[in-house]
């Protein structure tokens, strides 16, 4: 199921013909419409003449979050305020927010995206779509919104949180499209359970989840417990929101809209171009973007590109699954560590809930590592042998995925915080 077949099915010798007309056109207007990025090819020697296609890519510089940050707010703006008629922006936890601005044309582009994504996670005209990303100035809700109601599909704009209403409304409204986290989808999941609400007086057939990395095995248990088929999405605000790359029905990458975007994997050190499938950081050029184009921007995702021919048809370049971010990756007695890895090994371990927590701490000036799990009702209920074995069992093998000593303490259902959005998986104590 395509929404724009001819783009999607594009042969990929014309798509790179096209990819490097629409570069020449951001730099060129970059260059003369933003003194920042003006002044970084400036400093590179650059003028836009010099870049003659995508061949010519690695050439430009990079872009940052805090490149964003720091032209707060309008300051990476291509056109003049007067032509922005939407304002988003990142909620700024960590400093000032990265703000992005939209033009007329840019909102019909991202509809445009989102409705490729949502057809390819199974949205149709006759679909009912409960959005329960935020609203708000994060871009997930809007941009899952617009691009529902481009298809034509029922829009129901409920947001995060009140999750017991959530749940009776999708019954009641006849929900088959649940649009959120997948964190706050196993939220809503366990919540359905405990309101006695069965499958078979729900009509959920689809899933469409991202903003935050998850693993295969949690993609199992979401879609057991919820009796739908999950889609991954993928996508970031300073890009333009959600809407980059979509899963398609086989489940084999994300496919990212190259006709928007031209992807790289970089080393995350260096900075240097990595070949197709090796792991890497994300990168990303917009080239048909108005208010807000951005150059290289290095996304801190990790990931890997596969440019083998998909069996949907789409020839657009697939990304796999994120493994996690540069900025969420631990670093541990010198051993890298990605939530997503220790997610995956729990997942696979029967008797516990699918909730944890990694608290990182030093002592006597020796990284230390301790993972709660929430095991289940019955088992923590159970004698003390068992949660004892289920203990041992998960140590060993999470130490022998990371090969790294770990504490594992086993809590009850409910002790970890449920996110209504992204969730939150790793308290640092070190950086306190």
């Amino acid at each position: 199921m395509y929404w724009n077949k001819s783009i999607e099915c594009m042969d990929r010798e014309e798509l790179r013909e096209l990819q490097s007309q629409r570069l020449i056109d951001t730099v060129r207007r970059v260059y003369h419409n933003v003194p920042y990025y003006r002044s970084l090819m400036q400093q590179k020697g650059l003028v836009p003449e010099d870049i003659r296609g995508i061949e010519d890519l690695s050439l430009l510089p990079f872009t940052t979050k805090q490149d964003l940050r720091d032209n707060y707010p309008y300051g990476l703006f291509a056109v003049p305020l007067s032509e922005i008629v939407r304002i988003h922006a990142s909620s700024g936890t960590t400093g000032k927010p990265t703000v992005v601005g939209y033009t007329r044309q840019d909102i019909v582009n991202w509809s445009e995206l989102m409705t490729r994504a949502l057809t390819c996670g199974g949205t149709t005209k006759e679909s009912v779509i409960q959005v329960a990303y935020g609203y708000g100035l994060f871009t997930g809700g809007l941009g899952v919104h617009y691009g529902a109601e481009r298809i034509g599909a029922s829009v129901i704009p409920i947001s995060g949180g009140n999750t017991k209403r959530q749940a009776m409304l999708m019954r009641d409204f006849g929900t088959t499209v649940l649009a959120c986290t997948p964190s706050y989808a196993l939220h809503l999941a366990e919540t359905i359970e405990e309101m006695g609400i069965r499958h078979d007086e729900l009509k959920l057939t689809n899933g469409i989840f991202g903003a935050e990395p998850w693993s295969e095995s949690l993609r199992k248990e979401l879609e057991e417990k919820l009796n739908i088929s999950a889609i991954d999405i993928y996508g970031l605000s300073e890009v333009i929101g959600p809407g980059v790359a979509s899963e398609c029905q086989c489940k084999s990458g994300l496919h990212i809209s190259e006709d928007y975007f031209i992807p790289e994997v970089v080393d995350p050190d260096t900075g240097e171009t990595l070949e197709a499938g090796k792991v890497g950081e994300l990168v990303l050029t917009t080239i048909n973007k108005e208010g807000l184009p951005v150059i290289r921007y290095r996304t801190r995702d990790i990931t890997s590109l596969n440019y083998e021919p998909c069996s949907c048809g789409r020839t657009h370049v697939r990304m796999n699954k994120l493994l996690g971010r540069t900025d969420d990756m631990l670093i541990i007695r010198g051993v890298n560590v990605f939530p997503s890895q220790i997610e995956s090994v729990l997942m696979e371990i029967g008797d516990i809930k699918p909730h944890y927590l990694l608290i990182v701490d030093r002592i006597d000036n020796l990284d230390f590592l301790e993972i709660w799990v929430e095991v289940s009702e019955e088992l923590f209920s159970d004698e003390v042998r068992k949660l004892e074995e289920l203990n041992r069992k998960i140590t060993k093998e999470i130490q022998g995925t990371l090969g790294l000593s770990v504490k594992v303490t086993l809590v009850e259902p409910r002790t970890i915080e449920r996110s209504q959005g992204k969730a939150k998986r790793v308290i640092d104590k070190r950086k306190m």
